[in-house]
């Protein structure tokens, strides 16, 4: 295998699906090693360095928030893409209460896991080698401070956000011109997923849309039942 090629840890118990989506992953230039089961997943990566593990969550003998929980007690850093089934929704925010980095539903169309895989390879680079954690970002003529919780246009005088608006758009910023999933703000913002905290967060993103007015190249696109996208329209 190439030194420029990403690895990947696939722990996945369907080994027909498992072998195909290998191959997939091999033919667009990933270095894959493929588990069986969540105990066979844990032993793939205690032998190996892996830029991205992606787990199915239904796995004999341990699953995937097992796999994920010892994942995460050894690397903290190493990005966790979980495979769920389609209607379990509890699936979802399990698996970024233990840590996932971003989730995919079976279903799922190959191309928007390359998608994935590539824009989290992408977010785990950017942070490298940082000593600290970034918390300011440039949204088009707007720039976020988030750990002052400032909100500033060009020159002008900055605005003071909330705790959640903050967070929020903290959230959107790292997302930028990707999917940032309702289930994962809602998590990460709110604590929780429910009928009023979902609605909440809608209210938000309405306040933020109506803060960020101001520049016309900015935009948060809502992607019906999945999420919210920031988008900078450069020109």
């Amino acid at each position: 295998m190439g030194d420029n090629k990403h690895k990947i840890l696939l722990v996945e118990d369907d080994l027909n699906f498992g072998s195909i989506l290998k191959d997939y992953l091999i033919i667009n230039n990933f270095e894959v090693v493929l588990a069986r089961n969540g105990v066979e997943g844990l032993e793939s990566f205690n032998k190996g360095k892996f830029d991205v593990c992606i787990l199915d969550v239904m796995m004999p003998y341990k699953d995937g928030y097992t796999l994920a929980t010892e994942i995460r007690e050894q690397d903290k850093n190493v990005p966790i893409l979980f495979l769920t089934a389609k209607s379990m929704k509890e699936d979802v925010l399990k698996g970024y209460a233990v840590g996932a980095d971003d989730y995919l539903n079976k279903p799922f169309d190959s191309e928007v896991l390359l998608l994935k895989i590539n824009a989290i390879i992408k977010r785990k680079r950017e942070v490298v080698g940082k000593t600290e954690p970034k918390f300011e970002y440039k949204i088009g003529d707007f720039t976020l401070n988030a750990k002052l919780r400032l909100l500033s246009y060009k020159d002008e005088e900055p605005i003071k956000l909330s705790p959640k608006e903050s967070e929020l758009l903290k959230l959107l910023s790292q997302h930028e011109d990707d999917l940032m999933p309702r289930e994962l703000a809602l998590t990460h913002v709110w604590k929780e997923d429910n009928y009023f905290t979902s609605r909440s967060m809608d209210v938000y993103i309405a306040k933020i849309r109506k803060q960020l007015k101001r520049d016309e190249s900015v935009e948060i696109i809502n992607v019906h039942g999945e999420g919210f996208r920031l988008v900078i329209n450069k020109e």
